[in-house]
């Protein structure tokens, strides 16, 4: 009799042991199917671009100016540059704002008023960049009564500071209070412990941070056709309309023309590079920095 109980006792945990394996396996076949998937989207995508994009990628691209509609050729010079002052100003605009309120969010504010906070930013990050657009040309374009590169950089800097603030909270709620009270100990004030030694213990979070709310709205279209609208020659100064090279991309991929269909591509494939770049430079600089304090 306690033969066959022993017998039934093993049968029985080698059936859950079994049944616990196919679990297992069947597991990590969906998520490794899953991860094949959104690696694969991605590839797929920068395949994509280049195959229709890179017989366009030449020298005169990163070089030229936009030929006249109709002609072959030429390249997007101003909108390179066009974008890059544009996110040059969105950042000296966003990137203070979010930090310094995200500063006061994880140090001073008290848990209502930082729950307030949170929403109204939750809300302001959430709303469509079309809306943001539309804003900026009320309050920026139509005063001046022109486009202008500041009224771009402005829309895209209102468009950075919630996830700059959410980004210094975050790493700056993730420092030991022990530093915090060390410091204080020493007899800094709390300014000075704040930002002697709280924001260099977070800066690699940070700037891996600001670096990824930049890549987030490179790739914006919308608020800079309300705003920098666009220009077929260099733009001097910050208050030119201007281009840029998502507006680019829009406007050349629904022209009737082949040749600004594979400047279109083009341009596709530098920005989405651009992106990465940004993303896998803040990688490393996060990782970097996590190496750092674990030693």
């Amino acid at each position: 009799m306690a033969t066959a109980t022993y017998a039934r006792s093993i049968a029985g945990v080698t059936g859950i042991s079994a049944s616990r394996k196919i679990t297992n396996i069947s597991m990590l076949a969906f998520t490794g199917l899953a991860t094949l998937l959104c690696v694969g989207v991605l590839f797929f995508i920068l395949g994509y671009l280049l195959w229709n994009g890179g017989r366009s990628l030449s020298l005169n691209f990163f070089t030229q100016l936009p030929k006249p509609t109709g002609e072959t050729g030429g390249g997007m010079a101003n909108a390179i540059v066009g974008s890059g002052k544009i996110l040059l100003l969105a950042t000296i605009i966003g990137v203070p704002i979010g930090f310094l309120a995200g500063v006061y969010l994880s140090e001073y504010s008290n848990k209502t008023f930082a729950f307030i906070l949170k929403y109204v930013v939750d809300l302001l990050n959430g709303v469509p960049s079309i809306v943001i657009g539309i804003v900026a040309y009320a309050l920026v374009v139509q005063p001046m009564k022109h486009f202008s590169t500041l009224a771009g950089g402005i829309a895209l800097g209102i468009m950075m500071i919630p996830i700059a603030v959410r980004t210094t909270e975050e790493f700056l709620r993730s420092v030991p209070n022990n530093l915090r009270e060390g410091a204080m100990a020493l007899g800094a004030t709390k300014a000075r412990t704040i930002f002697s030694v709280v924001v260099p213990a977070a800066i690699a979070g940070l700037t891996s941070g600001m670096m990824l709310n930049l890549a987030r709205v490179a790739g914006e279209t919308a608020p800079l056709i309300f705003t920098a609208f666009g220009n077929q020659f260099w733009s001097k100064g910050w208050l030119q309309p201007t281009a840029a090279l998502p507006v680019m991309i829009y406007q050349y991929a629904i022209s009737p023309y082949d040749d600004q269909h594979q400047q279109a591509w083009a341009a596709g494939f530098v920005l989405l590079a651009l992106v990465l770049t940004i993303n896998v430079t803040a990688r490393l600089i996060i990782s970097r920095g996590a190496s750092s304090a674990r030693r």
